[in-house]
């Protein structure tokens, strides 16, 4: 299959991108924070069976607050709960554009990679009829496809 993908992105389009990317990055900036490695370990993620506690939690807050502990913060808590919900719902739509971002790449990629392949090849066509530059031009691509030797007598020196 040649040229997959022919999706074009005109230097409008991209300064446009770039531009709603930087007022998104300015939106957030001061209102996340970046864990490392052993903070994420300290805090962890809570997984499904726990999200459902924490709603469960809420719901006793909301419909019988009279069972619910004095000594939280419920506002705070609240606060963090609608966060956590707005954070996570943009996250999903974000994470499926980046997908697609991949995706859409990855067949550029391919794009690319199978016409070096036929340059390449033409390349070498051009060689061996002996036109000028082509042999240089062989001779400099030739490093990106190195042969590995081979030992008929590898089981025999084991």
């Amino acid at each position: 299959m040649k040229n997959v993908i022919q999706t074009q992105f005109c230097n409008d389009l991209k300064t446009q991108i770039d531009a709603k990317i930087a007022e998104l990055e300015a939106l957030f900036q001061g209102k996340l924070a970046a864990l490392n490695a052993d903070q994420r370990k300290l805090y962890g993620t809570i997984n499904e069976q726990n999200k459902l506690f924490v709603n469960k939690v809420r719901d006793y807050k909301m419909n019988q607050p009279q069972l619910s502990a004095d000594d939280v913060n419920w506002d705070e808590f609240e606060n963090d709960y609608q966060a956590r919900i707005f954070l996570e719902t943009r996250k999903e739509k974000l994470a499926s554009l980046v997908y697609q971002m991949e995706s859409t790449k990855i067949l550029h990629d391919y794009d690319n990679y199978n016409d070096a392949l036929d340059d390449y090849a033409y390349s070498q066509y051009k060689k061996g009829r002996e036109v000028v530059g082509f042999a240089e031009k062989v001779a400099d691509l030739k490093q990106f496809f190195p042969r590995t030797a081979k030992n008929n007598n590898t089981e025999a020196e084991k």
